[in-house]
């Protein structure tokens, strides 16, 4: 996951996002690695709040839900003097260098293995109520720019290496678990749900095929099955034909979504009232569970046509952007892995009545 994220989008854009390069060009890109994507305008968007905790007295609290190497949180601690960070990560690489970068804060931050939907055991941990003690979160979804830049990850299609795509590499099954013992139609849904794979049948049939003879264990014989299977025309037109399986069976093998759909909750009800929230998605799947979570939360439940708004029962958030952002050319240009960044940021501004 996580931290400096970037997914591998099921667009036709030639980046993947974040602080990170795209996953068939992480490995040889020439361009800077570990550039935190659009910085700027995170701190835009979330310092006001972190501002007004301390003009009122109190310690402002910032969650990073996806620290990875720690190029966002470094940039707030250094910012804000005041400000406390809580930092998650499943990846404990990750963890350690990102404790490495920001040995210098160790007093103001509280570093956290666990996955983003493990936000309440986190804020326990650092001594904070579940409900309202938070004052700004950054979710910057995806891959880390660290592991598609370690080649015996298996996150990048543009290197042979062993077909593995877990973000905590201590648990849990692997992409080639999946090829190799998943049935047909459990591929086929995998492929067409979480990568939105047209072909995706047919590919199931050619991985059934092949693993029959011999296991799937390396990137580079899925990459050749999928240029088999996926029609001249469509590879001429859309892209790198791996980018959307890999896609999907990173999201399958860390079961991203499941764990978004308990962490945007969770983390939206840990914000103080004057507290606000970034997401930064790189793909459509995410940008749609945010976006799912988000709409409910910024409607009035008054009964329509009264006078009033009845108590409790005002919106608890406001957007503070008008639908999912996207980067300006010049942010693209500068850095292109923010090209495919889908950017949604609210402010809490009540809290409901239950």
């Amino acid at each position: 996951m996580e931290g400096e994220t970037p997914s591998h989008v099921p667009d036709d854009s030639a980046t993947a996002g974040s602080s990170n390069a795209t996953d068939g060009d992480s490995v040889n890109s020439s361009k800077p690695k570990h550039i935190p994507v659009r910085l700027d305008r995170a701190d835009e968007l979330l310092g006001p709040a972190i501002v007004a905790a301390s003009a009122r007295g109190e310690t402002p609290v910032m969650i990073d839900a996806t620290l990875g190497l720690g190029g966002h949180s470094e940039h707030f601690l250094r910012t804000y003097p005041e400000l406390h960070l809580v930092g998650l990560d499943r990846d404990t690489d990750a963890l350690k260098r990102a404790g490495a970068r920001l040995a210098e804060f160790v007093d103001r931050t509280t570093l956290v293995h666990t996955t983003y939907d493990g936000i309440d055991a986190a804020l326990e941990q650092a001594g904070l109520p579940e409900i309202g003690s938070v004052h700004a979160i950054l979710f910057d979804l995806g891959v880390s720019s660290m592991q598609l830049d370690e080649a015996d990850r298996g996150f990048a299609y543009s290197i042979d290496a062993p077909l593995d795509m877990r973000m905590d590499p201590t648990v849990g099954i692997t992409a080639a678990d999946v090829l190799n013992t998943y049935s047909h139609g459990d591929i086929a849904r995998v492929l067409s749900t979480y990568g939105e794979e047209r072909f995706a049948g047919r590919i199931a049939s050619a991985v059934l095929r092949q693993r029959d003879s011999e296991p799937f264990t390396t990137s580079a014989r899925l990459v050749e099955l999928l240029y088999a299977a996926i029609p001249a025309a469509t590879r001429r037109t859309g892209g790198h034909p791996a980018k959307r399986t890999f896609q999907a069976l990173r999201v399958e093998v860390n079961g991203e979504l499941d764990s978004m759909e308990k962490a945007v909750p969770a983390g939206l009800d840990a914000l103080a009232v004057g507290g606000r929230v970034v997401f930064m998605s790189y793909q459509s799947l995410e940008d749609r569970v945010v976006k799912k979570e988000l709409t409910p939360r910024v409607k009035s439940r008054s009964p329509e046509g009264l006078p009033i708004e009845l108590p409790g029962m005002g919106p608890e958030f406001r957007l503070l952007t008008r639908g999912a952002e996207r980067a300006s050319e010049q942010e693209i240009e500068e850095n292109p892995r923010s090209a495919p960044v889908r950017l949604r940021a609210a402010e809490r501004i009540a809290r409901r009545s239950a």
